[in-house]
């Protein structure tokens, strides 16, 4: 058994107060990482629900103030704008952005802020993760949609967690020296300690409709109205939508981030890949592939306390060896 599912013992979970009753591997030790670092850097735990303390949260309302949630200052400053300006139905909550540790949607401010402040690095860090076609980035928006209950789209409230709009380059391919320029765009799902699974949301016949313009499906689709494919077909139907409905877009992708170690992320992935016939409007990274491709493109320390944050799992390893050898 590797490392990264070696599920944290129980007691040592308790010692931390992040004992999650049913959690997998993966989420305990994520949840125990998140613990670890909220106390080697000495800030107050929080609760949530029915754990009134829980080490994975931060105290409130002092987590408001402090900003401790957030790497640097402008990533702080990202998210404040971003939360103060976003759009009408976005589900971007205080309590879950300020005081969850655990939480994807401040992970999504944490890895994308600082390229929000400095586009001329996100083209950079895209280009190096194969986004080859990638001449300019032209905006990143956080828990975007081009239209919550638009029936041009969805008819949803499908988001994207992070939306990334750029304009293309010039791009040879096999049928012609050239592509055209125009606008595209990369529109992000990211996934930490998620499971992808519960219940799934309500399927809708414009689902189907999208499906079929898109032609990238197999015929059956039962499993993609089921969890654990649902959400990743809806952000896929979304992008695809988008496509659809404005011919100004040259190319669209959407894009599910997650951390290697995940195995239901990895498992979902490798099962949704199963139902497409031709993956050009869909991709997965990992977030230690990104990861990767920063540390390429600067030196800045907010990548490796991004790093020490989310991706290195060490300590949790070496607190359970200590807690196995007492």
């Amino acid at each position: 058994m590797t490392l990264a599912l070696v599920a944290p013992p129980r007691g040592l979970l308790e010692a931390h107060e992040v004992f999650v009753k049913g959690e997998k591997p993966f989420q305990a030790r994520a949840r125990l990482l998140q613990a670890l670092w909220r106390e080697a850097h000495g800030l107050p735990i929080g609760g949530h629900g029915d754990h009134e303390r829980l080490g994975s949260h931060l105290a409130l309302p002092e987590a408001k103030t402090s900003l401790a949630n957030f790497l640097t200052p402008t990533i702080a400053e990202v998210a404040k704008t971003s939360l103060r300006t976003k759009q009408r139905g976005a589900v971007m909550q205080p309590t879950r952005l300020f005081g969850n540790l655990l939480s994807s949607q401040p992970l999504c401010f944490n890895l994308f802020g600082e390229l929000a402040a400095d586009l001329d690095l996100a083209a950079r860090v895209l280009r190096r993760l194969g986004r080859s076609d990638v001449a300019k980035v032209i905006a990143i928006r956080f828990e975007w949609s081009p239209g919550r209950g638009d029936a041009r789209y969805t008819s949803d409230k499908s988001a994207f967690d992070v939306f990334v709009e750029y304009e293309r380059a010039h791009v040879p391919t096999e049928s012609r020296d050239s592509e055209s320029e125009g606008r595209a765009f990369l529109g992000f799902e990211v996934k930490y300690h998620e499971t992808l699974g519960g219940k799934p949301g309500k399927h809708r016949a414009r689902y189907d409709e999208v499906a079929d313009a898109m032609n990238v499906f197999v015929p059956a689709r039962d499993a993609l109205r089921k969890n654990p494919l649902q959400q990743i077909w809806c952000d896929h139907l979304l992008a695809g939508s988008m496509l659809l409905a404005d011919p100004e877009w040259t190319s669209g992708t959407s894009v599910l981030l997650y951390p290697k170690d995940n195995p239901q992320c990895a498992d979902a992935i490798a099962r949704y890949r199963r139902h497409l016939v031709s993956a050009e409007t869909f991709d997965a990274w990992t977030l230690e592939s990104f990861a990767n491709a920063l540390r390429a493109e600067t030196d800045a320390t907010w990548v490796q306390a991004f790093d020490e944050r989310y991706l290195d799992f060490t300590p949790v390893d070496d607190a359970i060896a200590a807690w196995r050898s007492r």
